[in-house]
């Protein structure tokens, strides 16, 4: 087995989306303060002044989602043209936003996926809702639709199955047709 080398950093130069290898697992700085530690957050370490961190270095590459075979998701290295099978489960919510041919940015570290990166917004195909009634235009009344990748959102009233909508892949939300 190979030795592998770790790099480091000075906790003065720690910035907000770098990744550490923490005793913990590996970790993503979303916020720091040089002062007293913040509050919040998935895990808060308190670091003295220049101590040494162990640097996790992110390859971040560009992928085509090809299809489903299983319970994987298979993508295409948009570089190199490796397919390369990741677990549905590796993903978190990501496999609701995606569908055939749609590129995303995989994070891998030591070989690994770790993540993936979506635009803020995608646009999907409402595969099934309940027909709009002539008339019924209570302000914001909302209604269940069904996304072509299983996704539920609420939708306003007038969002036929067909059409095509927007919606904000951090929050699940509708936000407009495309």
């Amino acid at each position: 087995m190979a030795e592998r080398s770790f790099l480091s950093i000075s906790t003065n130069d720690l910035k907000n989306g770098m990744a550490l290898n923490l005793p913990e697992g590996l970790m993503t700085v979303v916020e720091f303060q040089h002062v007293k530690p913040g509050k919040g957050g998935v895990l808060e370490r308190t670091f003295r002044a220049d101590e040494k961190v162990p640097l996790a270095v992110i390859d971040k590459r560009e992928m085509q989602y090809l299809y489903r075979d299983g319970g994987a998701l298979v993508f295409m290295d948009n570089e190199s043209y490796d397919q390369l099978h990741v677990d549905a489960s590796d993903l978190g919510d990501a496999v609701n936003y995606l569908k055939e041919g749609d590129a995303a940015i995989l994070p891998m570290y030591d070989g690994d996926i770790v993540g993936v990166e979506l635009p803020a917004a995608v646009e999907l195909t409402v595969t099934e809702t309940e027909p709009g009634v002539q008339g019924d235009r209570v302000s914001g009344a909302r209604k269940p639709a069904t996304l072509e990748t299983g996704l539920v959102v609420q939708v306003p009233l007038f969002v036929e199955a067909g059409e095509r909508i927007k919606v904000d892949t951090r929050s699940g939300e509708y936000l407009a047709r495309a």
